[in-house]
């Protein structure tokens, strides 16, 4: 069976997956992408939060550098945006392909007490069906859950690698 034809055997959860998982890949490489960009001018953003908040920096103390640990936070809620709906895909993938499952063994029975066992056709049109929705279901599941996962990992080393410019900046080297 070539790729439509599975397609077509997962009906219209098979094409919701699908936009899901156009939807996913293509906010997943957006955030790459951005986050990347964001990393390689790591020690500028780190100057620029410093200048920002140079008149708090005066003070060198730990509750200060608290605050601007928090300030920092705020200024990388930006990145954030899209990862919810990436980490909702990579949930929803999962229940999508199980209602194609039982949506599929439904027809597959309501097949049976129209006609009869007589045509094995009838039966094995539903099963195709929740066997594609189930294995497409999972194959956006996991591709959605490894790409969240490590697209968060990667804004993590972000805000380490400039929360470690910052103590730089603050204390004037590395502790």
């Amino acid at each position: 069976m070539s790729l439509l034809g599975y397609i077509e055997a997962g009906g219209v959860i098979m094409e919701i997956l699908i936009v899901m998982n156009t939807i996913g890949i293509a906010l997943m490489l957006t955030k790459i992408i951005q986050y990347w960009l964001y990393k390689r001018k790591t020690n500028e953003h780190a100057k620029a939060i410093t200048e920002d908040f140079s008149s708090i920096f005066s003070e060198k103390n730990d509750s200060v550098m608290m605050l601007v640990k928090d300030l920092l936070q705020s200024r990388l809620r930006h990145l954030e945006k899209g990862m919810p709906t990436i980490k909702i895909i990579a949930t929803t993938a999962t229940l999508f392909g199980l209602l194609g499952t039982v949506v599929g063994i439904l027809m597959s029975f309501e097949g049976i007490a129209e006609v009869g066992m007589g045509d094995p056709a009838v039966f094995a049109n539903g099963i195709s069906m929740a066997l594609v929705t189930t294995v497409g279901g999972i194959i956006v599941a996991i591709t959605h859950t490894i790409g969240y996962n490590y697209i968060i990992a990667y804004l993590d080393d972000i805000e380490a690698h400039l929360e470690e410019e910052l103590l730089i900046n603050f204390y004037g080297n590395k502790q």
